[in-house]
């Protein structure tokens, strides 16, 4: 989509030859044995992609942004932001439910994603969470032989790969908000670099890189990682934002949300992270001591 989006941004008929893939298998993709929070956490879906760029083996790296840490290495940055996919969830299941609320009495969630988990013990504390991990097509296989009875996927990922379960309805975000930056994808260059960051401009959209900077600083206020199940959405209408933000236990029996709507006289990135930061901040005062406890204890593990 990035190559596409370039070729006709400068008006290249072949795109292969302009801007040709570098494919790569990242540490994320390698591990499907076990959760992600197990193996480091944040991080792992971008760091070759990121010794690639550093070393001038290639001059862009295209990632999910919700896989990337809110504190990126030194002399890298995200220089574009495309336009957001749907960035809610979907319930897929083999009973036909498609709301948490319509699982049947313990019922078998299968996820990796510890947002995800905690967002549905905190609906259906009755839930038995097992862990699920591989492509689109091995966590629908799980659930169609009944070895679970429902999966959350991203609405995004479906939609991109063209996917007929993209057509179920979405869970609301008034439900079950989504992980910071789900369904934006982000370039990212080394910062020297003034022909890539040239080449990139015509492709960003300020309103999603204005949301998604203000979710990832919510996300870096709370000092998140892997082991943190945090959630945030923001939406900007009229010069006017408005930011949604929780962490939970992973358990699902405590959380914590706060919500925010101001006007941006001058709508720009710094005045979307300072309403992230200080939102962040509200989520750990409004927590106390329980939270921070909980914090502390996501890095200790």
């Amino acid at each position: 989509m990035v190559q596409r989006l370039l070729a006709q941004a400068h008006g290249v008929e072949d795109m292969e030859a302009a801007f040709p893939i570098l494919g790569m298998t990242t540490t994320g993709d390698r591990i499907t044995d076990r959760a992600l929070l197990a193996a480091g956490g944040k991080g792992l879906f971008t760091k070759e992609l990121e010794i690639a760029l550093a070393n001038g083996e290639a001059s862009f790296a295209v990632h999910s942004m919700k896989d990337v840490p809110t504190k990126l290495p030194e002399g890298l940055e995200i220089a574009c932001v495309l336009e957001r996919e749907d960035p809610r969830d979907v319930l897929l299941t083999g009973t036909g439910a498609r709301r948490v609320a319509d699982l049947p009495a313990g019922a078998v969630l299968g996820t990796a994603s510890i947002r995800r988990q905690a967002q549905a013990l905190a609906l259906r504390p009755d839930l038995k969470v097992t862990l699920l991990r591989g492509n689109v097509d091995t966590r629908l296989a799980k659930v169609r032989s009944g070895e679970i009875d429902a999966t959350f996927l991203a609405l995004a990922g479906l939609k991109r790969l063209g996917r007929e379960e993209a057509s179920r309805p979405a869970i609301e975000t008034t439900e079950m908000l989504p992980a910071p930056a789900q369904g934006a994808i982000g370039i990212e260059i080394r910062s020297d670099d003034g022909a890539a960051r040239e080449a990139l401009a015509p492709l960003n959209h300020a309103v999603t890189q204005i949301c998604i900077t203000a979710e990832r600083a919510v996300l870096a206020a709370l000092d998140g990682s892997c082991r943190t199940p945090i959630a945030a959405h923001a939406r900007l209408e009229n010069a006017t934002l408005s930011l949604s933000g929780e962490v939970l236990s992973p358990d699902g029996t405590h959380r914590w949300a706060q919500s925010v709507t101001l006007p941006l006289a001058d709508p720009d990135l710094a005045s979307a992270r300072l309403i992230g930061t200080a939102l962040g901040e509200a989520l750990r005062h409004t927590g106390g001591a329980r939270l921070e406890a909980a914090l502390a204890a996501s890095h200790e593990a």
